[in-house]
């Protein structure tokens, strides 16, 4: 049967995802450093990108950009065809794009549960008067999102230490809880910058579940990784960055067995990237 008719029978060809973020030239020089040159990639709706490389390869600084924390030398990133680079973070996030930081960033004084609320505010239209008067209105919002905090905390695994103190949890029980705030902001994409690092095998696998639950959701995920297990293991797409540039940018399978991604990244006189 020829194509043509393939598409006919079908209705036309299968539609292409939309794209959720849209990095187009982007650069960013410091001085006379250039961070990182002429990065242009594209992050599918539903998919879980990776961006990976050596420290200091520009993976941080690319998502500093994305989320607003820096302004780009040049080049734009779009979200539905809305410039973030000139918008501040805390509009970038009222957009739907969110992030979570290498370091852990919680309220230690402060139980589990409320950090999470706390991240629920974006949620929230409580004024001054409201929550002073507190009518009817009012408390039918806060029952809201409490309930949405303890759905959040069921996501994540940490339903049972919502009344604990956050600075008692683990350290890999902490980072969970810079997800679940990061998800209180219902993120539509969700960009992790090194969700495992610090954490034990048992951990990471927690950590790989959960990114993959997130991705069922409907979240968008942009992941900055050094875990190749993990990356190789949930990632749609592998963007490559070396010295501040793309070298490589495909599925899992073909970023394992590219020579430049093994000469720059995964080690000289190595046949295959970790599985």
């Amino acid at each position: 049967m020829s194509a043509a008719l393939m598409e006919m029978r079908s209705g036309g060809p299968p539609t292409a995802p939309a794209i959720a973020l849209d990095v187009h030239k982007v650069a960013k020089k410091f001085g006379g450093l250039v961070a990182i040159s002429d990065l242009t990639f594209q992050v599918p709706e539903g998919s879980v990108v990776s961006l990976i490389g050596p420290n200091g390869a520009g993976k941080t600084t690319a998502f500093n950009i994305i989320t607003g924390f820096l302004r780009p030398t040049e080049g734009r990133v779009l979200r539905h065809g809305a410039d973030l680079t000139r918008l501040t973070p805390a509009r970038i996030a009222a957009l739907g794009v969110v992030r979570t930081f290498q370091r852990t960033s919680i309220f230690g004084a402060c139980t589990v549960f409320d950090n999470v609320l706390t991240g629920l505010h974006l949620q929230g239209s409580t004024g001054a008067l409201g929550a002073l008067l507190r009518p009817a209105s009012v408390r039918r919002e806060e029952q809201r999102l409490r309930e949405e905090a303890a759905k959040i905390l069921v996501t994540t695994g940490l339903d049972r230490r919502g009344g604990e103190l956050a600075s008692n949890l683990a350290y890999g029980e902490q980072r969970l809880l810079g997800v679940s705030i990061a998800l209180a902001a219902a993120p539509q994409v969700l960009l992790m910058d090194e969700p495992a690092a610090g954490l034990n095998p048992s951990e990471t696998e927690h950590m790989m579940r959960l990114v993959r639950l997130i991705r069922d959701q409907g979240v968008t995920v942009l992941l900055v990784e050094h875990d190749m297990k993990m990356v190789m293991a949930i990632s749609d797409t592998v963007v490559v960055l070396n010295q501040g540039r793309i070298i490589a940018n495909g599925p899992p399978s073909a970023i394992q067995a590219h020579p430049e991604v093994i000469a720059a990244y995964l080690g000289q006189g190595r046949k295959h990237a970790p599985r």
